[in-house]
């Protein structure tokens, strides 16, 4: 039996001190109390760049202005095949804040640590530490 795939994007969203900003997931959630780069669920009809955007707006209540894609990937759970869309968001309006109630704080990208996301974030934490020159 084949498992479900879900199309998730996700924003990068990093201020010009290469701080990165992170929300924190909300109890009732698969990995409740981690951290998380805000996005969504991909709707049918869909780009990956319209989901981010449209998902940035309803859950850090920014609008974004431009998203360069930065990571794609799949990543295989017990019982879904989640495929990411991550885009780096340098550029918005508005000031990022937890808009459906879930904690939402900036974090240096240097101090990213993959032990407080979910499993299939741990490459994608590596990589951002890697980026010199920040």
């Amino acid at each position: 039996m084949s498992k479900p795939i879900v199309r998730v994007a996700a924003g990068i969203i990093r201020n010009e001190f290469g701080q990165i900003y992170l929300a924190q997931r909300l109890e009732g959630q698969d990995f409740a109390q981690s951290l998380e780069f805000p996005g969504g669920k991909i709707e049918l009809n869909e780009t990956p760049e319209e989901a981010v955007k449209r998902e940035l707006e309803e859950e850090a209540g920014i609008q974004v202005l431009s998203a360069f894609p930065y990571e794609h990937f799949q990543f295989e759970y017990p019982t879904k095949i989640i495929e990411f869309y991550f885009f780096l968001v340098e550029e918005w309006i508005g000031e990022p804040f937890g808009r459906e109630g879930q904690e939402g704080f900036w974090i240096a990208q240097s101090e990213l640590d993959e032990g407080q996301f979910p499993p299939a974030n741990e490459k994608l934490i590596g990589k951002l530490k890697a980026e010199r020159g920040l």
